[in-house]
């Protein structure tokens, strides 16, 4: 149940970069605290160890069962905040690697707005796509006409200048 949880809050699908690196940012903020309760568990387990240890040292049997209580209770907290910053870690791991694919999908420049821009700085309105289309083809091919009535005035004047007198 957690690994369905983990799957569908650690996905970035969608996101912009900055939104992701925010939202990650947030699950890293998470894990601290989490990091800093289990700091703070671990010395409370010391302070319920000790004091077992007192009550055994004054053959308080009953204080040292219970101070054996309270430790086994907060060993199993935590056991549970460790096994939720495991899986924080992963999750924010899972999602700095999904972070340089949001970036490339993330178009820089719209190629349809490139495309009128274009057209509206060659003097075309937008929507005249196909005048320009057919345009730019008779300047294809008026400059191979221009190339080839070129090489043909090379080629003549070439023989001209090889012909004997």
């Amino acid at each position: 149940m957690i690994e369905e949880t983990e799957k569908q809050i650690d996905d970035l699908i969608g996101m912009d970069p900055s939104a992701a690196k925010d939202y990650i940012l947030r699950f890293i903020a998470a894990l601290k605290l989490t990091e800093n309760q289990i700091r703070e568990i671990a010395a409370e387990e010391k302070k319920w160890k000790n004091r077992a240890a007192l009550a055994r040292a004054h053959n308080a049997e009953d204080l040292a069962a219970e101070a054996e209580k309270e430790t086994e209770r907060i060993r199993s907290k935590q056991a549970a905040l460790e096994e939720e910053a495991a899986i924080l870690k992963r999750q924010i791991e899972k999602m700095r690697r999904q972070l340089p694919g949001l970036a490339a999908r993330q178009r820089s420049i719209d190629p349809d707005l490139l495309e009128q821009e274009l057209l509206m700085a060659a003097g075309r309105m937008p929507g005249e796509e196909k005048e320009a289309a057919r345009d730019r083809e008779f300047e294809k091919l008026e400059k191979e006409q221009a190339a080839q009535e070129a090489l043909e005035a090379l080629k003549t004047l070439k023989a001209e200048k090889e012909k004997p007198e």
